[in-house]
């Protein structure tokens, strides 16, 4: 029996208790064919001391839902996702709101995968372009 949408993004959801997309309020919001739709409040507990968007909590968020899509689109009885690499261009401020991520696969191998993760706000300004590269890795 295949999952619905919501019951697919309810177990992801489900998954981040005790974890550090709990503690960063993560969430994910939607998903299709190639892609996955988390989102995340901007507020003091991910502000850098000036008051914006902490760079790292941008990265976490990415990470987040580029290893979540390998999970969701790859065959987890066989295999677990770790990821390899992450990069993060940082090009506008946020303060306040929410800010979404989107990834996208650019390659989906067998061993390895490759995402592209833009990061918007509300308004859809673009506020952070991330790469990530996933393994998957045999479980014994």
């Amino acid at each position: 029996m295949q999952l619905s949408k919501k019951d697919v993004l309810a177990q992801a959801n489900k998954v981040c208790k005790n974890t550090l997309m709990e503690t960063l309020n993560i969430e994910m919001m939607d998903y299709g064919d190639d892609f996955l739709v988390a989102r995340m409040p901007v507020n003091s507990r991910v502000h850098q001391p000036d008051g914006v968007l902490h760079g790292g909590a941008t990265a976490a968020l990415a990470e987040s839902v580029g290893s979540f899509a390998s999970h969701i689109f790859m065959d987890t009885d066989k295999f677990f996702i770790r990821g390899l690499e992450i990069t993060a261009n940082h090009l506008k401020s946020v303060k306040e709101g929410f800010v979404f991520a989107k990834a996208t696969f650019v390659h989906k191998g067998r061993t390895t995968q490759l995402l592209d993760i833009r990061v918007t706000d509300e308004a859809n300004n673009l506020i952070s372009i991330c790469k990530l590269s996933t393994i998957s890795l045999p479980k014994r």
